[in-house]
């Protein structure tokens, strides 16, 4: 009898099986066991941090600072537009990624210099979603 270990997926749904191959009379057995979800979201790496937003220059110029996608997803809903006021912290676009929402916030406070994304768009992952340009 030989044994053999595999993950099978069934219309979206993976399966643990061992696959037993008797020798004797042939017969293929399969006990099927169903993955938790939390055992296949631990197969799946996290998620990188987004990269650091830089800094506006000390010596008082503005820069544009970006806010970036921290996650690939759907854009659901765009809060501002260029040239609008924004305080860090206030929400400015809403993500949607496996069927959950995801708060994308302001990154300093200051004026929105593009949005550079539209609504129902898919966006990568670091993608830039918007800039601001910080207060002095």
């Amino acid at each position: 009898m030989t044994m053999h270990h595999m993950i099978v997926t069934v219309n979206g749904t993976a399966y643990d099986v061992q696959v037993q191959l008797l020798d004797d009379d042939g017969v293929l057995r399969v006990p099927a066991v169903r993955l938790a979800d939390q055992q296949r979201q631990a197969a799946v790496p996290p998620s990188p941090a987004p990269p650091p937003t830089p800094a506006a220059p000390a010596n008082g110029s503005s820069q544009a600072t970006a806010v970036t996608a921290p996650l690939a997803g759907t854009v659901v809903q765009i809060h501002v537009q260029q040239g609008d006021q924004v305080r860090e912290g206030q929400t400015v676009i809403t993500l949607e990624a496996m069927k959950m929402n995801t708060e994308i916030t302001a990154t300093c406070n200051g004026t929105v210099a593009s949005v550079d994304c539209a609504a129902n768009a898919a966006v990568a992952e670091g993608a830039t979603l918007l800039t601001i340009t910080p207060q002095g």
